[in-house]
């Protein structure tokens, strides 16, 4: 099952277990289950603290308990957790066994005193990149807190529960039967849901913090970027990040970033963390910015938790968002058929019949991705042609379970009140209008700047993003800003790099001629 250098390096993890692990099964005579069993069999010979025993009194079958003999830990996979998903396991296995998680001492406390009973339930695609986080997540409140199970369910495994529960994007998490959250959370966000004065509290511990030489909004590369060339001029920095990593953690590959051949958007967002915190930078993490007030030499930056920061000097630099259709029925079914995500999402309608909105690089790539998942793409692009590099249209044609349709204005998300049944358009050439019936409808239509708390604060553009000068000064004195969110063309992760060390130096600069 598992492959020798897997299983080697599985066995060296294994030896900083400190107590003992029981693997229990819940297994029929199927196929799957029979995987599962030589997994957990494999598991077991890497460690003489690890025993494999078969218990199948759980109703979801191929499944497997992680758990210590007599132990509170109720944490399970249903399914087979290997792909993006084996980390969570690897890391399961750890935790149980007593090695020690990598969470601040004061976090684990607040886990053990969140009161109540709560049974978490997460289905997840094993190709999607947002699931471990949240799973992973959810298992370490499962080991530190008796009251709080937690299942991971592999959607494509159990299909009956996902179509019965209208499951039609992941990762989705159920808490005591009722749905809980969809999409990417962290740690920190899960415990907030489940402790409801942590927000306050936070909030007045913000407050009371010292003015900051420079205050950066936004935690993705721009902002990464920014806070090192900052904190290494030594004035005091900060980070204010509704996520940290922005839009990069919604990221599958990574092909172009110059020196690294290939990665991830989770993996270069962790390495990007790591590489701030060997800075004095103080990271506030979930705390989304509301207002920006100019008074005197110091700006106020308002926060949407109520807390309010001090600055000499501000750099936004808080990215883009998914551009929707805006169109009947899009926002009623995200999350039920309308999706952002092609690699978290598309194994979820195997076999089914979806269309990807959007002809540019996204587009394409998301339809050819799809392609060798579901049963049929159409690809609508409002264009009178693809916009795509000619590489990705020569290998999209050449699939034949898809459909292009150009000329294409998507004028209404259709569904039955549950789930998406279907897209109407209208063909712009004869303004005909037309129907399709469809499970999911991947949009992939480009970016908008988050600058909607800005407006009337600093000059925008017309497409809402923040005019800068050569220095990433913002028409607001003391206000720069970077990446994405700017005027700067080419919206690249190594272009807003850049340009958030560029923001940082010109906000040095203006420093210290103040």
């Amino acid at each position: 099952m598992l492959e020798a250098a897997i299983s080697a390096q599985l066995k060296s993890y294994l030896e900083n277990v400190k107590r003992p692990i029981e693997l229990v099964g819940s297994l029929d005579d199927s196929a799957k289950s029979a995987e599962v069993r030589e997994l957990l069999q494999e598991i077991a010979l890497l460690s003489d603290k690890v025993t494999f025993v078969e218990n199948n009194d759980n109703e979801r079958k191929p499944s497997f308990l992680v758990t210590q003999p007599d132990g509170h830990e109720n944490i399970r996979f249903a399914g087979i957790p290997m792909g993006h998903e084996f980390t969570s396991l690897v890391l399961a296995l750890l935790h149980v066994g007593g090695h020690p998680a990598k969470v601040e001492p004061e976090v684990i406390e607040q886990i053990k005193g969140i009161q109540g009973s709560f049974e978490f339930e997460t289905y997840i695609s094993l190709s999607c990149q947002n699931c471990p986080e949240v799973v992973q997540a959810l298992n370490l409140l499962s080991v530190f807190n008796p009251n709080i199970s937690h299942v991971m369910i592999d959607g494509a495994l159990f299909q009956q529960e996902v179509d019965e529960r209208q499951i039609m994007a992941v990762p989705t998490v159920y808490l005591n039967g009722e749905v809980f959250g969809q999409g990417r959370m962290s740690l920190p966000e899960i415990i907030a849901k489940l402790d409801t004065s942590a927000v306050e509290r936070e909030a007045e511990k913000i407050s009371q913090k010292d003015p900051f030489d420079v205050l950066i909004i936004g935690g993705g590369p721009a902002g990464a970027a920014a806070s090192v060339y900052a904190a290494r001029k030594g004035i005091r920095t900060g980070i204010v990040a509704e996520r940290f990593g922005g839009q990069v953690m919604d990221t599958m590959a990574i092909e172009n970033f110059i020196s690294v051949k290939e990665t991830e958007g989770p993996k270069l967002v962790a390495a990007l963390e790591e590489h701030v915190k060997e800075y004095d930078v103080d990271i506030m993490n979930l705390q989304r910015a509301q207002k920006l007030v100019a008074n005197g030499n110091v700006i106020n930056v308002e926060l949407e938790s109520g807390a309010t920061l001090q600055s000499k000097a501000v750099i936004v630099a808080t990215g883009a968002r998914w551009r929707e259709m805006n169109i009947t029925g899009e926002r009623e079914y995200r999350g039920h058929g309308v999706a952002y995500c092609p690699h978290c999402d598309g194994p979820l309608f195997k076999g089914k019949s979806v269309a990807v909105i959007g002809g540019g690089n996204s587009g394409v790539e998301a339809a050819i991705d799809l392609a060798g998942i579901v049963g049929h793409v159409t690809l609508l692009e409002f264009d009178t042609k693809l916009r795509a590099d000619a590489v990705l249209q020569k290998k999209l044609f050449s699939l034949d379970n898809v459909t292009v349709i150009t000329e294409a204005q998507s004028t209404e998300v259709t569904g039955d009140g549950q789930k998406v049944t279907g897209l109407d358009y209208k063909d712009r050439a004869t303004d005909e209008m037309h129907h399709l019936e469809l499970a999911g409808i991947f949009v992939q239509i480009g970016l908008v700047p988050n600058t909607d708390w800005l407006k009337d604060t600093i000059e925008l553009s017309q497409y809402g993003e923040i005019e800068v000068d050569a220095h990433g000064m913002t028409s607001l004195p003391g206000v720069f800003a970077a990446g994405d969110v700017t005027t700067i063309p080419y919206k690249q992760i190594i272009m807003a790099m850049g340009d958030g060390a560029r923001a940082a130096l010109g906000t040095f600069d203006y420093l210290i001629r103040q």
